[in-house]
């Protein structure tokens, strides 16, 4: 935790949140994170699959190549990454989809 921070210290990624619930809140609810210890980033995270991440990262203009793909749990897991400056905060974007046991095991039966 970083000492000395007030609540207005978190004004810029509090800003940028209030700005997506006005522009874009037809959009599905993420996950959110605000923290003291990155106080101009907001966090969205996505852990219903991979396609409300893409709803997302189309509306706020991402391209697609800005993605950054991985894998986690023992490759079990995609993770798909992604950070753009929105009303002058740090937006990043997480998702987290179940990768089927067809694809994960190497197609192994």
């Amino acid at each position: 935790m970083s000492e000395g921070l007030t609540l207005d210290d978190l004004s810029v990624a509090l800003r940028a949140l209030r700005l997506l619930a006005v522009d874009f809140g037809h959009l599905p609810a993420p996950v959110l994170d605000v923290t003291d210890i990155f106080p101009n980033r907001l966090k969205l995270s996505f852990h219903d699959g991979l396609g409300t991440f893409e709803s997302w990262r189309a509306a706020l203009g991402i391209a697609p190549d800005a993605v950054t793909l991985g894998t986690q749990n023992g490759g079990r897991t995609r993770v798909l990454q992604t950070s753009v400056e929105y009303a002058g905060a740090t937006l990043k974007l997480v998702a987290f989809g179940q990768i089927p046991a067809s694809e994960s095991d190497g197609g192994a039966a």
